[in-house]
């Protein structure tokens, strides 16, 4: 295989873990904070509240990372993956909305006679 067909933007897959936990008691905290904690340590970054991004170098590498998340699911709550190529990866549009921030306090108004 040559390394232009391995570097494909077609063969590159991202793997995409979509998750809604329960986190009413402590036991749910535990298995929502183990779940993201095991996703981490599996490569997987944030790429928003409850969504984890992995890079993968091919399709078998990404059906060996997929089978290791749903080895890892939570007894309750939902989990979703969804693998796509780099290309596609690519075309995602980024939207950032600025940080409300407070607003200064007024200035003192000095007064000379």
């Amino acid at each position: 295989m040559t390394d232009l067909h391995r570097l494909s933007e077609y063969r590159i897959m991202w793997i995409l873990v979509f998750f809604d936990l329960p986190t009413e008691t402590k036991k749910d905290k535990k298995a929502y904070t183990d779940f993201r904690k095991a996703l981490q340590r599996d490569g997987f970054t944030m790429f928003q509240f409850s969504i984890y991004v992995r890079h993968c170098a091919s399709m078998e590498n990404a059906e060996v990372h997929m089978k290791r998340v749903r080895s890892l699911l939570p007894k309750f709550g939902k989990v979703g993956i969804l693998c796509i190529t780099d290309k596609q990866f690519s075309n995602i549009r980024l939207f950032y909305g600025e940080k409300p921030q407070k607003p200064n306090a007024p200035f003192q108004q000095l007064e000379l006679f």
